[in-house]
C-alpha cells in the first residue's frame, strides 16, 4: 500500500491509546452533534451557549466554530411568511412612544405585543404574545384555533394586567400595531387603571415593532424545526411547553446568552 511502516504503527498506537486532546475533541463533537440534532434551527454560538447553560461545560466560540465546521453543522433556520392586517379599516391612532429608542432599565417599562398565525398539523392557529423589552420575557400569551379570534388579545391582556399589579406605580408603555382589537375601545379602556400608555406603529411599518417581529420569526422556526409542532397532537400543550422553554431555558444573544429569567434575576437583584 506504499505506507511507511513506522508511520503505520504510530497511527495504530494512536487509535489504541488516543491522546487527551483527541478524547476531548471527540467528546465535543458528540456533544455538539447531539445538541444540533435537538436544536437544529441554531448556529454554533447559540449551541455553545446552550451547552454551557445546561451542562456548565465551557468552550470558546472559536473552538465551537471549528467543531461545527468539522461536523458540517449549520443552522436550518428558514424565513416565514409575514401576516399583515386587512386594509380599509378605521383605526384609533396612537403615537409611537418607543421610536425614541428607550432603553428599559426595569421590568414592565416597555411591553410589546403582536399576533402571529401559523398552520400546524393541517390546522390554523393564532398566537398573541406580550413581551417585556427589559429581558425579552414572554409575560403572557394566548392561543386560538379560530381565525380572527379577538379573545387571544383580551385573554393575554388579562394575564398581563394581573402581573402589572406588582408595578402599578411604574408607567408602562404597551406597544402594538394598529390591528382592530388593539385600537378597540374595549381593549384601551382596560388599560386605564393600570398606569399604561398605549403606543402604536404606523400602518404598514412592521419595523417599528421590530423586536416583536423578530421574536415571531424565531418562535415559528423553533416550533417547526426544533419542537416538531407539525407532528404534535396537542398544539396548545406544545405552546405551553415552548413558552416555558423560551423564558427559562433558551439563551438569547441580545441578553449576552442568558435566558430571560436569568437576565431579570441578575439585574433586579444586583
Amino acid at each position: 500500500m506504499n505506507i511507511n511502516r513506522s508511520g503505520f504503527y504510530k497511527w495504530l498506537d494512536r487509535r489504541s491509546h488516543p491522546s487527551k486532546r483527541s478524547l476531548d475533541r471527540n467528546f465535543a463533537c458528540n456533544l455538539f452533534e447531539q445538541y444540533h440534532n435537538k436544536y437544529s434551527s441554531h448556529g454554533y454560538r447559540w449551541l455553545n451557549a446552550k451547552i454551557k447553560l445546561d451542562l456548565g461545560i465551557v468552550f470558546s466560540d472559536n473552538y465551537a466554530h471549528k467543531i461545527c465546521k468539522y461536523l458540517n453543522i449549520k443552522s436550518h433556520s428558514r424565513h416565514f411568511k409575514r401576516y399583515g392586517k386587512k386594509a380599509n379599516r378605521e383605526l384609533k391612532d396612537f403615537p409611537n412612544y418607543i421610536l425614541a429608542e428607550l432603553n428599559p432599565s426595569f421590568p414592565f417599562e416597555i411591553i410589546v405585543s403582536d399576533m402571529t398565525a401559523f398552520w400546524a398539523n393541517h390546522k390554523y392557529y393564532e398566537l398573541t404574545l406580550y413581551m417585556d423589552l427589559f429581558n425579552n420575557e414572554i409575560i403572557s400569551y394566548s392561543l386560538s384555533d379560530k381565525r380572527g379570534d379577538p379573545n387571544t388579545y383580551h385573554e393575554g391582556l388579562k394575564i398581563l394586567l394581573h402581573k402589572k399589579e406588582e408595578y402599578l406605580d411604574l408607567v408602562t408603555i404597551l406597544h402594538s400595531d394598529q390591528g382592530s382589537v388593539y385600537s378597540s375601545k374595549k381593549f384601551n379602556e382596560s388599560l386605564d387603571n393600570y398606569n399604561i400608555i398605549h403606543s402604536m406603529s404606523k400602518p404598514g411599518k412592521p419595523t417599528e415593532n421590530g423586536a416583536m417581529e423578530a421574536i415571531n420569526g424565531w418562535i415559528k422556526e423553533e416550533l417547526f424545526i426544533d419542537f416538531k409542532i407539525n407532528a404534535s397532537n396537542d398544539v396548545f400543550d406544545e405552546i405551553d411547553k415552548y413558552i416555558h422553554y423560551f423564558n427559562y431555558e433558551r439563551p438569547q444573544a441580545a441578553l449576552n446568552y442568558l435566558t430571560p429569567i436569568q437576565f431579570k434575576q441578575l439585574h433586579t437583584n444586583s
